[in-house]
Parts: structure tokens; C-alpha cells; sequence
């Protein structure tokens, strides 16, 4: 597979969407830079068409999200088609947020948060939303039905599960590691970290390159920006759940987690604004889109 082939493979046209949407798509007073209202169609199709996606691709995406309620067709003032977020999808976005961009540092002292769930076998399919939704939140598996995590997930967990109305099928508990093995060994058994270290390193090979071209650039022009920030973003957003933050004296001392956010966070500091820009252009430019998707 070639470069630009498992590019494309990471950066689908629906999660590019949904990444487009997180960064750009929910302006408003709490929230400068962004569109300030549903983001017309043909927007839709330049802003995906300068990573390289195809106007087919962008319609078959955008009809996906809508058929699962990310997206609500709407229109503009001057009457274009047009689509903005759900509530749904405007609460998983901010719930994404404080993980995404905030990554606080969990210490050995916090403790741990377990999750023990029991579904009754009428309800199974509730059984694997809950595993699928444990294991996006990063938490590891201790024994068999029993999940855990740095503790400092707890707050995101109990919200998460509590939308979701799962809550009555799962019992939380916090806590210490008493033993018998040393927390390190365990945390290896918990948690895949080979996985975890070489999605960071891939992370690496795309972007710290990215970041050393912009640091030799004096200018920072808004569609470069725009579309380097937009895959650095749609590529680390993941990472925050696959790897939960977990304390560095249980890692391997060669981890890359910390190293692939900085370069996420220099990305974020050096490309978003003059991205917004650009994202502000191509929304607020006329449209003459007049059907839905």
C-alpha cells in the first residue's frame, strides 16, 4: 500500500466530515472562528475537496451521517442547502473535547475506576454497547466483565453512561491496585500497549514531519493550514481513546504518547486560527446548492 493509499485508508470522507464539524462547524459567540451557521453543501464539497475527496464521496458521507442522526439537512439564509449537527452530535463533540485537547496527566495516587456491568440475555445487544462504549472510553480489562481505568475518567464515564441510559446495568467502583503483581505487569495485561505505542508512532511519521515544514515557513496560509490541521486532527482525535492517560511511571520509558501530543498540540497552537480562516471563507462564499443530499 502506498503513502497517499493508507492516507486515505485513516481519513475516510465521514470521519473527515465529523472532524470538520468538531473543529469548524459549531461557531457561534461560545465559539469564535467557526461557521456560524449549518454549513452549506457546496461548502461542504470545497472544504472536503482540499483533501482530496471527491464531491460523490462527500454526498454519500453527508447521507450517511444524516441516516444516523449526526447530521440535520437545514438551510442557509439565502435559502441554500445545507446541514448542521444534531443535538446528539453537538453533545458527542463537546464530550470529545475535554479529551481530544485537554489530556490531563494522570498521577500513580488517583487511582483506578473499575466498571462491572451485568445485561440480562433479553437485553445482549445492550451488553456489546456497553463493551463497544468501555472500550472507546480507553478503559482496559482486568478479569472477564470487569473494566478499569485512571480514575480521573470516571466524571466522562458516568456522564457517558448515564446519556447513553445504561447506568442501571453497571456498578463503578474506585480504588488502588493492592496487588499481587506489580501495577506496571498488570497494566500490561490490562491494556494492549505495543497497539497503543504504534498508533502513536504512526501518528508521528505523518505529522511530526508536518509540523517541522511549518515551523521553517514565516507565513501561514489559511488553505494549507486548513487542510494540514484538518488531518492531523481527524488522525489524533482517536488517540485520546485508545490511549487513556495512564500514569508514566506504568509505562515503557521509550513511550511515545507524550511526544506525539506535543506535536498534536504545537499543530493545534500554529494551524487552527489561519484554518478557521480559510473554513470562514469557503462557508460564508455563494452557494447555489438548492436541493438536499
Amino acid at each position: 500500500m502506498s503513502d497517499q493509499q493508507a492516507q486515505q485508508a485513516q481519513h475516510t470522507p465521514r470521519s473527515l466530515i465529523v472532524t470538520f464539524y468538531g473543529a469548524y462547524g459549531r461557531g457561534g459567540p461560545d465559539r469564535p472562528g467557526g461557521a456560524p451557521g449549518p454549513v452549506p453543501v457546496a461548502a461542504l464539497i470545497r472544504l472536503l475537496g482540499a483533501l482530496g475527496v471527491d464531491p460523490p464521496s462527500v454526498r454519500s458521507a453527508v447521507s450517511r451521517l444524516k441516516r444516523r442522526g449526526l447530521l440535520v439537512a437545514e438551510r442557509t439564509a439565502a435559502g441554500a442547502a445545507a446541514y448542521g449537527l444534531s443535538d446528539a452530535a453537538r453533545q458527542l463533540l463537546e464530550d470529545g473535547d475535554r479529551r481530544i485537547f485537554g489530556r490531563p496527566a494522570a498521577r500513580l495516587s488517583d487511582g483506578w475506576v473499575l466498571a462491572v456491568f451485568s445485561v440480562p440475555e433479553e437485553e445482549r445487544h445492550k451488553r456489546h454497547l456497553l463493551r463497544s462504549r468501555l472500550s472507546r472510553l480507553g478503559f482496559g480489562t482486568a478479569a472477564p466483565g470487569v473494566w478499569i481505568a485512571p480514575a480521573h475518567l470516571y466524571e466522562e464515564t458516568r456522564h457517558t453512561l448515564e446519556r447513553l441510559e445504561l447506568g442501571p446495568y453497571v456498578d463503578l467502583f474506585t480504588g488502588t491496585h493492592a496487588g499481587f503483581a506489580p501495577t506496571a505487569q498488570a497494566v500490561a495485561r490490562w491494556w494492549d500497549l505495543d497497539a497503543i505505542a504504534a498508533r502513536h508512532r504512526a501518528f508521528l511519521a505523518e505529522h511530526e514531519p508536518v509540523l517541522a515544514r511549518w515551523a521553517r515557513r514565516r507565513s501561514v496560509p489559511p488553505e494549507a493550514a486548513y487542510r494540514d490541521y484538518l488531518l492531523a486532527l481527524d488522525a489524533w482525535r482517536r488517540l485520546p481513546y485508545a490511549d487513556p492517560g495512564l500514569p508514566s511511571p506504568l509505562l515503557p520509558e521509550d513511550w511515545p504518547g507524550g511526544r506525539a501530543a506535543e506535536v498534536f498540540g504545537r499543530l493545534d497552537a500554529k494551524l487552527r486560527a489561519a484554518g478557521a480562516r480559510y473554513a470562514c471563507e469557503a462557508t460564508a462564499g455563494p452557494h447555489r446548492t438548492r436541493g438536499t443530499v
